[in-house]
């Protein structure tokens, strides 16, 4: 049981000697009882703050797919964001050899790329014959997680459906963004 005891006489003066009076006790059981009661029950109460995650749909490992890797997809209808160094990013329409469009610098703005994916988003439908768009995210070496969270949180804001981050990129897209000056440290 947990106390609280007072000293209540005065020892190692000369002078008179009183008699010695119990100090007076204070149980502190039901403090102790209380304060975890309280602690608990804020412990509880409390709302954590909620992860805030993005949905992204991945396949499925179990399934069996074909040995082939390319996927072919209309040129018209891709559209692909090379992330470079520098904050930046190039995008180009179709293949990187013989793009449609592009390839263009642009940053992670509402100017930048939010801009090239609404014109894209209306763009691509009228040449694909109303087909949607897909974007093709590929980082490079250079480029920084964040830069792949702000291409991410643009495809949601633009509302954009078929999307994809590819691991790899090609040894043309490598040049091109040399000749940027977004593949440098």
């Amino acid at each position: 049981m947990a106390e609280l005891n007072q000293d209540s006489g005065k020892q190692g003066k000369g002078g008179k000697v009183r008699s010695k009076k119990n100090g007076g006790k204070v149980d502190l059981t039901a403090m102790v009882d209380l304060a975890f009661l309280l602690i608990t029950f804020f412990m509880l109460t409390t709302s954590l703050n909620k992860p805030q995650a993005m949905d992204v749909a991945m396949p499925d490992k179990n399934v069996e797919t074909d040995k082939q890797t390319d996927v072919d997809v209309d040129e018209h209808r891709s559209v692909t964001l090379v992330l470079g160094s520098n904050d930046k990013l190039v995008w180009y329409q179709g293949d990187v050899k013989k793009p449609l469009q592009g390839p263009t610098v642009i940053d992670y703005s509402a100017e930048g790329l939010r801009a090239t994916l609404m014109k894209m988003q209306k763009l691509v439908p009228q040449q694909a014959g109303g087909k949607d768009i897909i974007v093709v995210i590929r980082p490079s070496e250079k480029s920084v997680t964040r830069n792949i969270i702000d291409a991410l949180d643009e495809m949601k804001i633009v509302d954009i459906k078929r999307y994809m981050i590819s691991n790899r990129i090609m040894g043309d897209e490598i040049e091109l963004l040399k000749k940027e000056n977004l593949y440098n440290d």
